[in-house]
């Protein structure tokens, strides 16, 4: 790898922050989701089902609307294995969101494919000055980008 390849974060930084989230958002009732604006991507809570417990599970993820659909990266921050929220969805695809001005929405979960993968890869990539094709190469896979269709 070159000095300027992407580099994964240790994943002990990657739980930090996952629980900073959680603990920030029941401080701030929810205020610390943003909505997209052009340019930068948004933060909702996704409250998806276990696929093994069966219990409700709560993540706090990056997204974009297109049209009435949300997207989301399924990225375990850019490490393997994947994110536990992907595999509850692919289990389960029904869920909900909190968007960032308080209100909840019931979804569908399914993975873009072909041109639409590509059309809302390109899309993340204008969020980022992050090298997603090199973490992606990290990863050793493809990484989904899911769509939240409204139910």
């Amino acid at each position: 790898m070159s000095e300027n390849s992407p580099s994964v974060p240790p994943r002990w930084f990657v739980r930090t922050a996952w629980v900073v989230h959680r603990i920030l958002n029941r401080l701030f009732g929810g205020r610390v989701l943003r909505k997209p604006v052009e340019g930068k991507w948004g933060m909702l809570v996704l409250r998806t089902t276990g696929r093994k417990s069966g219990e409700t599970r709560q993540a706090i993820l990056a997204y974009f609307d297109d049209g009435p659909d949300l997207v989301l990266m399924a990225m375990n921050g850019w490490a393997n294995p994947e994110p536990a929220w992907w595999l509850n969805l692919q289990a389960h695809p029904e869920a909900s969101v909190t968007l960032p001005d308080g209100t909840t929405r019931d979804v569908r979960a399914r993975t873009s494919e072909g041109a639409e993968h590509d059309r809302l890869w390109r899309r993340w990539n204008t969020f980022n000055d992050a090298d997603l094709d090199g973490y992606e190469t990290i990863r050793g896979r493809q990484t989904a980008v899911v769509v939240l269709e409204p139910r």
